[in-house]
């Protein structure tokens, strides 16, 4: 990792490489150095670096109107409101600027919607292993140590139990009546790409329809395409009540969106919550037209596909490789358990084979490629990757 850049907090453990601009699923760093992308700006760039399609939007709002207020009309933010509901079976959307406070958002309508059921002190269950922010609020409610640390006392309201576990669930709902909502990702991609069952997403929705929660779903890792559908939870044939979506809406222009449907829908009233910069004309442009893309070019069905691909390849290049615990993945959402810490690997892929791949949990490779990789690219990274693990082998 590279020094610590001047003038800049110390929050990121920065790479020894800067690029210096993209197209498609690669990058060039500032020696002209081209580089495959794995990671996608982790799950955001999913139409591809310089999109000329997003590129000519962005300049031409630019050029019209940046920026009024949520306190008058935004025709572009309505679009791309009505938009999303309908893909989604949504009813209201409430636009942002990241997925932590498309989060926050839903973690304050389960507030509202315990206030209208008159329970004095709400808990929303979470997941162990789960990523939901770094706010105080969703930093709490996320299942990592790591991320908690020195950040103590935690936010209160929140109790956590096992990932796809529905047991643990219906215990809990036995014996706390101050439950009110639960939040849950379709799959933990930054918990090392573990999918939930479609059982588990069924027996949750049931339960939550039988005590009165709220369903929450993290969808900003998930959402657009990213699992092969448009929404992770489409996998299990149920409808949340709250989704939380950012990453992919933008392909790199900060937005982020919580959607909402019935009694959740109607929580929020003037006052209760407000975004300076969410929903403005330009990012919701934007919203609008890689929403345009991903409907035109089929993306989801592209995703799952090349998903098919690249997980049959590697499983076919490391099924019995001797470090290599797991390879599983849904759509391009692959992650590659190894049996001990693999941290070093990021910077060997990037030196060695010129790929930018992420590890998660210490332990576990994760790819994230564009959804607009074709399928010579999907089988390089394959290839890239089988090479990375080769001398171990």
């Amino acid at each position: 990792m590279s020094a610590v850049p001047a003038y800049l907090m110390h929050t990121s453990a920065r790479q020894p490489v800067s690029f210096s601009r993209g197209q498609g699923a690669s990058l060039w760093d500032t020696e002209g150095v081209e580089y495959l992308d794995a990671i996608a700006g982790v799950a955001v760039t999913s139409l591809g670096h310089a999109n000329p399609e997003i590129a000519a939007a962005i300049a031409e709002q630019a050029s019209v109107l940046l920026h009024t207020t949520n306190m008058f009309r935004i025709p572009w933010q309505e679009q791309l409101g009505e938009r999303l509901c309908l893909l989604s079976g949504m009813q209201r959307a409430f636009f942002c600027n990241s997925g932590a406070e498309a989060n926050e958002a839903a973690l304050k309508l389960a507030r509202l919607h315990a206030n209208a059921r008159q329970v004095a002190q709400p808990q929303v269950l979470v997941m162990e292993n789960s990523f939901h922010g770094r706010t105080l609020a969703t930093l709490a409610a996320t299942g990592n140590p790591a991320v908690h640390r020195g950040f103590e006392p935690l936010m209160p309201g929140f109790v956590r139990v096992p990932f796809d576990n529905i047991e643990a669930i219906r215990q809990i709902a036995a014996q706390s009546p101050d439950i009110v909502a639960v939040l849950v990702e379709p799959v933990q991609g930054e918990g090392g790409v573990h999918a939930a069952s479609a059982g588990y997403l069924q027996a949750l929705r049931q339960v939550c329809d039988e005590h009165d929660w709220l369903m929450m779903i993290d969808e900003v890792q998930t959402g657009l395409g990213r699992t092969g559908t448009w929404f992770g939870f489409e996998h299990a044939d149920i409808k949340p009540d709250v989704i939380t979506l950012a990453k992919a809406l933008g392909n790199g222009f900060p937005i982020g969106a919580c959607l909402a449907r019935g009694k959740a829908a109607q929580l929020f009233s003037p006052g209760h919550h407000a975004s300076t910069f969410g929903g403005n004309p330009l990012a919701c442009r934007v919203g609008c037209t890689v929403l345009d893309i991903m409907q035109r070019d089929h993306i989801p069905q592209r995703a799952a596909a090349s998903g098919r691909r690249l997980l049959a390849a590697l499983k076919l290049a490391l099924g019995n490789h001797p470090q290599v615990v797991s390879v599983r993945g849904i759509g391009l959402m692959i992650g590659i358990e190894l049996n001990g810490p693999c941290a070093e690997l990021v910077g060997r892929a990037r030196e060695e084979q010129r790929l930018l791949i992420t590890v998660t949990r210490g332990n576990t490779v994760r790819l994230l490629p564009p959804l607009i990789c074709d399928d010579a690219q999907i089988d390089d990274i394959a290839a890239r990757i089988t090479r990375l693990l080769s001398p171990a082998a």
